[in-house]
């Protein structure tokens, strides 16, 4: 699971459709995923939450929560490998080096967070309003190793856009699917994102 941070409340508070109401957005439908894959593949089954760290230190100040700490709770409760990260090649420097990938393969590459149609924003509006400072662009998959990624492995984003040409990209770089938006998407309390667009579907 790649989970990107949450917007912050100064930034948001004037726009028609602010984002992130609530801090836990995307590390609930993350959660939510995980109950699934638990329930499919066991409690022993390797899971790693790959999180931006910096969007829930600073988004903890607005709450006055631990967030991080809240977010621990759930690593351990439900048996996680949690690395934190602060930018984009962390995340490929994980992929490509975390484990050791000629034994321990990627099966499962899901994303949680803020995107548009070529790239994973992960502190959009955090930093500056609208934009960010902390993100993977389609440009950069190409340093993903190939290898990384187990036969079939399933890729996905729930953001907003990726299949508007960032699976494209993925699917050029890495030789795996990823299955994108065509529109925006939405996060939800009690289920996974849904589509919001009239034209929306997913596409890889």
């Amino acid at each position: 699971m790649l989970i990107g941070g949450p917007s912050m409340y100064q930034w948001e508070k004037y726009k028609a459709y602010p984002h992130d109401h609530w801090w836990a957005n995307f590390v609930r439908a993350a959660r939510l995923r995980t109950e699934q894959l638990r329930t499919e593949l066991g409690p022993d089954a390797k899971i790693t939450w790959l999180i931006y760290k910096q969007g829930y230190v600073d988004r903890a100040k607005q709450e006055n929560q631990d967030l991080v700490g809240l977010i621990d709770s759930v690593r351990e409760r439900f048996n996680l490998n949690l690395v934190w990260f602060h930018a984009g090649p962390e995340v490929i420097n994980y992929l490509n080096h975390g484990q050791p990938r000629d034994e321990v393969k990627i099966a499962d590459l899901e994303y949680f967070g803020h995107s548009n149609r070529a790239c994973f924003m992960f502190d959009y509006s955090n930093n500056i309003d609208s934009a960010c400072k902390s993100w993977l662009h389609e440009d950069e998959l190409i340093q993903i190793n190939r290898r990384d990624f187990a036969r079939g492995a399933y890729v996905k984003s729930w953001g907003c856009h990726t299949g508007e040409s960032m699976s494209k990209k993925w699917r050029a770089a890495t030789g795996t699917h990823m299955i994108g938006a065509i529109g925006k998407t939405q996060f939800m309390m009690e289920e996974l994102p849904i589509l919001t667009s009239a034209d929306g579907k997913w596409v890889n």
